[in-house]
């Protein structure tokens, strides 16, 4: 006779270890749901867009996943991932070599998250706080650069394709860099040295030092690569799109912070990982594309981010209590 109490009792413990599997949960709940009320909801064309939209959201949200793994946030994301597009479509147009105005964007974008990190931790000051000022102030320098007007690029590059070209019957390259970045990540923090500094940084910082570990020289890492892939997001949508206006990437923050709470990680730090991420970043650009097939207005999609972030942060209190017990 199969005991259901057991059963589960060990299903609630594996969502307790593996909490990518409530996003993977609700993955597959949010598909079957617009598999019936969106059209054209299962073609190639439909798969291909929510990857893109996913793509750019995800690799931001792998950055934030690193630094929400040592207890830290970065609300700047969505201004760096607009001033790094803006960078390289005004080099292009002004006749750099796009591959050069690609560096010197990302440069730019690790040298932002390199001033969060440094403010952070030099003075103590939390990360919300820090990364909420510069959040507002690199993007009224954006505003201040373009005068309020978009910028726009007419040419045609290999570099521009490589970035984000259609590759397969409407699937782009972005989707490529998206998988790389995070199995890339996943690798680093899964199975490395620098992966454990990580997790004990987040999970408990008094005793991370006591270790011989520079929690701050981890932080401030994190806070580079954080921004780094911001900037590198904001790259391969200026590829897709040719064209950056200065309120690009307004809220994006609080996108890559829902899809990496969905996805399992911790707010408090000390625990989550990249499959989680891959899992909340795909239900979101499901639940985006999804929403538009079904002729929703697109306004729902912003009253999606508030409910599943204050539902994700509900699961998040539940799991720290599970994880102490």
């Amino acid at each position: 006779m199969i005991n259901k109490s057991k059963i589960s009792s060990r299903v609630a413990l594996l969502f307790r270890k593996h909490t990518e599997f409530s996003a993977l949960t609700g993955l597959i709940i949010i598909f079957i749901m617009f598999c019936f009320i969106a059209t054209r909801f299962l073609t190639a064309e439909s798969i291909a867009g929510i990857l893109s939209v996913s793509s750019e959201l995800g690799i931001v949200a792998a950055g934030v996943t690193f630094l929400m793994i040592t207890g830290e946030f970065d609300l700047s994301v969505g201004s760096t991932f607009a001033l790094s597009a803006m960078i390289f479509a005004i080099t292009a147009n002004a006749g750099f070599p796009l591959w050069a105005g690609f560096l010197l964007s990302l440069s730019v974008a690790s040298f932002l998250g390199l001033i969060n990190g440094f403010i952070t931790t030099k003075f103590g000051i939390p990360s919300f706080i820090t990364t909420l000022g510069t959040m507002m102030f690199w993007r009224g320098m954006i505003l201040a650069i373009t005068g309020g007007f978009g910028v726009r690029y007419w040419g045609t590059s290999s570099f521009l394709f490589v970035l984000n070209g259609i590759f397969f019957k409407g699937f782009r390259i972005s989707s490529l860099w998206f998988f790389a970045v995070i199995f890339s990540l996943n690798l680093i923090l899964t199975k490395t040295p620098y992966g454990n500094t990580t997790y004990a940084t987040g999970g408990d910082e008094e005793a991370a030092r006591v270790l011989g570990i520079s929690v701050n020289r981890v932080k401030i890492t994190n806070f580079i690569i954080s921004a780094t892939l911001a900037g590198l997001s904001g790259c391969i949508q200026f590829a897709r799109f040719r064209s950056i206006d200065p309120t690009r990437g307004t809220g994006l923050e609080l996108e890559a912070i829902a899809a990496v709470v969905v996805g399992g990680t911790l707010m408090s730090g000390g625990y989550g990982n990249l499959v989680g991420t891959l899992f909340g970043v795909l239900l979101m650009g499901m639940v985006r594309s999804g929403l538009i097939m079904a002729g929703a207005p697109a306004y729902w999609y912003q009253a999606f981010i508030g409910i599943i972030l204050i539902s994700a942060v509900i699961i998040n209190v539940k799991l720290k209590r599970w994880a102490v017990k």
